[in-house]
Order: C-alpha cells, then structure tokens, then sequence
C-alpha cells in the first residue's frame, strides 16, 4: 500500500506555504495582483529517521516549523513590500520571533504558575493546583487567540489560513485543485498548529501534575525544560487524533481544538484560495517530478 502523504503548512503574510515531502513551497500574492513562489528545499534531517520516530519526530516538526515558518514569513514580507524602498531582513524576523517566543513561555506558561501560587493557600492539593494552572493557561490562551483575531492585518493571515486549510481538505477528499471545488471544504483541520497548541496545554496538565507539587523555582524551571517532552507526546495524540478522525470518540476528543480553529481561521476569498492552490499544486510537482526520477534510477 503506498505510504499516505500528509501535506499542510502555514499562512504568511498575503500568503500560503505547504510543506511536501522535498522541498517547503511558499506562495504569495504580489502587490501588483501577481504570484511570486518561492521553492525551499528540506534538508536532510526533516526526513531523516528522527522526523519518523515516536515522540522524537514532534521535537523535529517544532523545530521544521520555526526554521521553515521564518525562512517563509522572510520571503512573504518582502515580496508584499517589494514597491517599497526597505524591506525585513533575517536580523529583523529573528528578533521578532525571538520576542515571540519569550512572550509566548512567559504568557502561557510561567504566568499560570505565577497566579496559582498566589492562590495556594486556597488549593487543597497537587491535583487541583496543577489542573487550575492548566485552566487558567487554557482561558489565556483563548483569550489570547480572540484579543489578536480582532485585528485587521491578523484577520486577513487567518484569511490566507484557512485557504490553507481549504486547499488539504479537497486535496485529501481527492477533489480537483480548482477554486469551485476548495470553496466547498472547511476551513478547519485536524493537523492544525493551533489544535496541536491546545493539545500541548492539556497535555501540560498531565505532565506537570504526575510530577507533583514543589518550590516555585523548582516548577518553574520545569515549565520550560519539559517543553520539548509536552511536545513530543502532544504531536503523538494530534498525528493519532488526524489518522482517526472519523471514528466518533476521536472526533469528540478533538473537537476544541477544532473549534478553536474559528479564531485563527477565516473564510478566504477566490483569489486568497488560488494562492493555497497554486502552493499545494508546485509541492506536489517536485514530489512527482523527485519520485520519477527515483523510479527511473532504480
């Protein structure tokens, strides 16, 4: 049985990215009404054995991620901005990301703690501290997903995202890549970054309870060392949750996650769909055009 390829990735700025097996397509929509596509190929260690191994291969799709969503988001800017006279360097969006990050652990992570603590002295035991820690991460991060879909720059990115999200449906559903037949799929995914996000924070529950209650220090250092852990394990259940999303008690499981998913994704318009299209269409391309010409070397 041929091995199933699972293709997804990002939205950028007036753009899409989709990862294949070679090579990380970005598309973006030029200013002048234009498609510009730029062609990464994946280096050896995104499909070396780590990115097929259990809990490992989450680890190396964090880092994919990052070091494919920068170099993606880099290109996308300046294409958006090649009428202008200055555009983002590497320096610039690593900065950003960066700040991202530490906002990103600082927010999510060592702020829950903080406020629990205060209200130790109200919690009965390690089991409830960890699970209000874990309720109150959960109730930022929504708040966080809601306070940023209200901006304009940020709702036209969740526009291209759920291009994104369209353009995998109707190519997993095995519909033709054309605008008519995308428009009709949803613009949620099981695979999605921000589903695999809120199952990180729930598996952040389970994780920081089994390890019991300790000095602030103590946990605080664990909140961010366990990261990589969380992440390991969170990638198992989201690739198991997408394999079986058919069956009724998966899809029930996975049911936030993909309601969540309406904060971070917009319906897209027919030229925002023809940049999740043409994206999809070059990666399958170079797949086809690198599986030929194994065939023909063998």
């Amino acid at each position: 049985m041929k091995k199933q390829v699972n293709y997804g990735g990002q939205a950028v700025i007036e753009g899409v990215m989709i990862r294949g097996q070679k090579a990380a397509v970005t598309a973006v929509r030029r200013p002048d009404g234009g498609v510009a596509v730029d062609v990464q190929p994946l280096a050896a260690i995104y499909n070396g054995w780590m990115r097929h191994t259990p809990f490992l291969r989450g680890i190396i799709v964090l880092v994919e991620a990052m070091a494919l969503g920068i170099s993606s988001l880099i290109y996308s800017a300046n294409v958006s901005l090649e009428e202008e006279e200055e555009q983002l360097g590497q320096k610039s969006v690593w900065a950003m990301v960066i700040f991202a990050l530490l906002l990103g652990v600082g927010l999510f992570f060592l702020l829950p703690l903080f406020l629990t603590t205060l209200a130790d002295s109200l919690i009965s035991n390690s089991v409830v501290f960890h699970v209000v820690e874990g309720a109150i991460r959960l109730a930022i991060f929504v708040a966080y997903l809601w306070l940023i879909s209200r901006l304009k720059d940020i709702r036209r990115v969740f526009s291209y995202h759920g291009a994104e999200h369209k353009t995998v449906n109707a190519y997993e559903a095995g519909e033709p890549l054309e605008v008519a037949a995308v428009r009709r799929y949803s613009t949620a995914h099981p695979r999605c970054g921000t589903s695999f996000i809120f199952i990180v924070l729930v598996i952040a529950i389970v994780v920081f309870a089994a390890m019991g209650q300790h000095g602030f220090w103590i946990m605080l250092v664990s909140r961010i060392v366990l990261i990589p852990v969380i992440a390991g394990v969170s990638y198992e259940v989201t690739f198991f949750g997408a394999r079986h999303d058919h069956n009724r008690l998966v899809r029930a499981v996975l049911s936030p996650g993909l309601w969540l998913q309406s904060l971070t994704t917009r319906e897209p318009d027919d030229d925002q769909m023809e940049i999740g299209i043409a994206a999809l269409k070059k990666a399958l391309e170079i797949d086809r055009q690198a599986a030929e010409a194994q065939a023909l070397s063998s």
